[in-house]
C-alpha cells in the first residue's frame, strides 16, 4: 500500500534528523535506516501497529532501539504518516 506523508510528519521527521546531525551524527544514519524499515513494514502489513486509546483510528509505531514512534491513519487508497516524535514528549 503506497505510503504518503502530510507536512506535519515531513516537518517532524526533518527536525528529527536535523537535531540527530547536529547533535548525535554518528546515529543519524542508521536511525534513518529503521525509520525505513519500520515504513517498509506498516507498508505490508498497515494493522500491524497498535492504535492510540485517544484516537482509535491512528496507528502508532516504535522504532525499537530508537525513542521515536511514527502515528500513521490508514484510508482506502493509502497510508496516511501524521507524526514523528521523540518518546518523550506528550
Amino acid at each position: 500500500m503506497r505510503i504518503v506523508f502530510t507536512e506535519p510528519a515531513l516537518a517532524d521527521i526533518e527536525d528529527i534528523r536535523a537535531y540527530l546531525l547536529t547533535h548525535y551524527s554518528h546515529v543519524a544514519p542508521s536511525v534513518e535506516r529503521r525509520l525505513r524499515i519500520v515504513l517498509s513494514r506498516i507498508s505490508e502489513w498497515r494493522e500491524s501497529a497498535p492504535t492510540v486509546a485517544q484516537r482509535p483510528r491512528v496507528h502508532a509505531v516504535s522504532l525499537i532501539r530508537y525513542p521515536y514512534k511514527v502515528f500513521y491513519q490508514i484510508t482506502k487508497e493509502r497510508i496516511e504518516i501524521l507524526h514523528g516524535y521523540h518518546t518523550s514528549r506528550e
